[in-house]
């Protein structure tokens, strides 16, 4: 193998483990050190930097705010802003071509179909949910059941866009059984490749759709009825959270509730509301 597919071979690797071991430790692995250098290490790409604020100074403001201020807090200085060399955006064909016919986790043992995502890869706005279902697990496309007909009118109704103007994914790649939430491990295997997703559009705002779908992404455990309504962050991406359109099928009533989150998606975008 010549030397510069080796290099590029280790980068790749050692920047999905990174991206697991961020991800494990923001949910509780208390045996991760929380005192990482605050700037990418070199020959890991930026991209992926965890939302920690030992991480990533360059998001950190919100969450030291809302945090408070203890006595370690007030002790520490602050950091000095530096400037940050631009990267090249991977597309999300290699990135695609990279997950291959994935045996990461467990659950590649029961799906038809992986499940990578779909839409415009330089979409302003992206939705996020938990997983692929039935439908989506035969199709190889997030949200095409009925779940997904209730986003799409959402999105072609509500918000007088094309599902091609956005991009749709997921949490997990692969359909989990019976459709029961995503396990640790599983998330841990393929959350890297959602920051990777994610990084490749930077989106200027990430609708969260349901409670698992925004606590994993934003590695909090709010009730998504507190969540709603109220703008979270994502490495420096406004994240909307709201309830799941399988939720609103079940609980019709609450969709005033969601068309109220989408209209201050819209004002964000600088849609008509």
């Amino acid at each position: 193998m010549p030397d510069e597919d080796l290099a590029a071979e280790l980068r790749s690797a050692l920047t999905e483990l990174r991206a697991q071991l961020e991800w494990q430790r923001d949910n509780g692995a208390a045996w991760l050190p929380r005192g990482a250098p605050s700037g990418p290490r070199p020959g890991l790409s930026p991209l992926v930097r965890g939302p920690h604020p030992d991480l990533s100074p360059l998001v950190r403001g919100k969450e030291t705010e809302a945090g408070g201020k203890g006595a370690a807090a007030e002790a520490a200085p602050a950091p000095a802003e530096r400037e940050v060399t631009p990267v090249s955006r991977e597309t999300l064909e290699a990135l695609r071509a990279e997950i291959g016919d994935c045996t990461r986790c467990k659950l590649h043992a029961g799906r038809t179909n992986l499940v990578f995502g779909v839409g415009n890869p330089h979409a302003d706005l992206m939705f996020v949910g938990e997983g692929p279902g039935h439908d989506e697990d035969l199709q190889a496309e997030p949200f095409v059941g009925r779940a997904g007909q209730l986003l799409t009118e959402i999105i072609t109704k509500g918000m007088k866009l094309q599902r091609a103007d956005v991009y749709i994914a997921n949490v997990v790649k692969c359909r989990p059984p019976n459709n029961r939430n995503p396990e640790g491990d599983e998330i841990a295997s393929c959350m890297p490749f959602l920051h990777r997703q994610i990084a490749s559009i930077q989106p200027k705002v990430i609708v969260a759709l349901g409670t698992f779908a925004a606590q994993t992404l934003l590695a909090i455990k709010t009730p998504i009825t507190r969540m709603r309504g109220n703008w979270h962050d994502y490495r420096g991406i406004k994240v909307m959270p709201t309830f799941h359109p399988a939720y609103l099928l079940r609980t019709p009533g609450d969709k005033r509730l969601v068309w109220s989150d989408i209209k201050l998606v819209m004002a964000e975008l600088g849609l008509p509301v």
